[in-house]
């Protein structure tokens, strides 16, 4: 009888004890169930996340809480993923199917925001009947972590306005949290656009870092020629995403007033080039300029001698002239009378 009052003062215990809550500055995910297999679905829920932001909710392997995801989006089942909105409230609620992430478990549901200040979230989740191994090993020695905000530094001139790839550089300070000094680390820097997967490349920076000391670190980070839009560069090492910081690139706006004026310029000089050849190999027409043009260049008189004076005594005057003189006279009939025409009587 004991036993069993124990028992249940105890369930009376545990059941007015609250469950440790997450802190209310923070995000946090919550999961409608902790294991599902492919093709079901969990319930995620969110709170204290930035209104209106844009999250992205994915299953990831090689994961666990404490120490994030691993290997990256690269880890996660991508093309499963969905995205959400959060309210007003910072408040979220999605239904997500369930998905083998491309590395073996344990996993974990990541919620990251896509745009604006950088925030995340992670819960443990079982994916059931996928393959479970341990998790990397944590290198020995030295480790980096990243004290304060990145930024990238830089501006884009007139050459990124015309298309030329946009170029920063990204700026962080990191602090050896490790036993040992690390010598010329090499860094991992992705570049994302939107939702999809960055594309890595080592940045090896010269120098050591001694235990317990900190380091300002500048890394170029560069985009292929004619990129804009919203960007992410993340920063990794040792396997590990130590940050990522929003690039809003603008529109290269010289290459599009290029095109404009392409568009304008050449269908009017080929306009006006053929309509030179149509004007010099159709027939002349009758009336038409350059008829007109070849008619007085055909008509025109050529210079002669000038003509010879009627007159054949140059030292007479016209009207002393003696061919001329007796047609200055009225003009009568000189003819002599016919034989048939009866000559007129007058009266006597």
């Amino acid at each position: 009888m004991r036993f069993v009052v124990s028992a249940f003062a105890a369930l009376l215990l545990l059941s007015v004890v609250p469950a440790p809550a997450v802190a209310a500055d923070g995000p946090s995910v919550q999961l409608s169930t902790a294991q599902a297999g492919t093709g079901g679905s969990v319930t995620v829920t969110g709170s204290g996340w930035r209104e209106r932001a844009l999250l992205m909710i994915l299953i990831c392997g090689e994961s666990v809480p404490s120490r994030g995801v691993i290997g990256g989006t690269n880890s996660c089942a991508n093309a499963d993923g969905r995205a959400v909105t959060t309210d007003a409230e910072g408040r979220f609620r999605k239904e997500l199917p369930v998905a083998e992430p491309p590395v073996p478990c344990p996993c974990v549901v990541h919620v990251a925001t896509v745009t604006g200040p950088k925030a995340q979230a992670d819960a443990v989740f079982q994916v059931a009947g996928h393959a479970v191994e341990p998790l990397p090993a944590e290198p020995a020695g030295g480790r980096l972590s990243v004290l304060d905000d990145t930024r990238l530094d830089g501006s884009s001139g007139l050459l990124t306005w015309f298309g030329a790839p946009p170029a920063r550089t990204l700026v962080f300070t990191v602090g050896n949290v490790g036993t040992s000094a690390i010598k010329n680390p090499v860094f991992q820097i992705g570049t994302s656009h939107g939702v999809f997967a960055p594309e890595w490349e080592e940045r090896q920076w010269r120098g050591t870092i001694e235990p317990g000391r900190r380091a300002q670190i500048r890394l170029p980070v560069e985009l292929a020629a004619g990129a804009h839009g919203d960007y992410t560069v993340s920063l990794k090492y040792g396997g590990k995403v130590l940050a990522e910081q929003p690039w809003a690139v603008g529109r290269p706006w010289g290459v599009t007033l290029f095109w404009v004026l392409v568009c304008l310029v050449v269908p009017a000089a080929v306009f006006r080039a053929g309509m030179a050849v149509v004007d010099r190999v159709r027939p002349p027409r009758p009336g038409g300029v350059r008829h007109r043009r070849l008619s007085v260049r055909s008509v025109r008189p050529r210079r002669s001698a000038p003509a010879p004076s009627n007159s054949t005594l140059p030292w007479f005057t016209p009207d002393a002239d003696p061919g001329t003189a007796g047609r200055l006279s009225a003009p009568h009939d000189d003819s002599p009378p016919s034989r048939t025409t009866p000559l007129r009587k007058g009266p006597t």
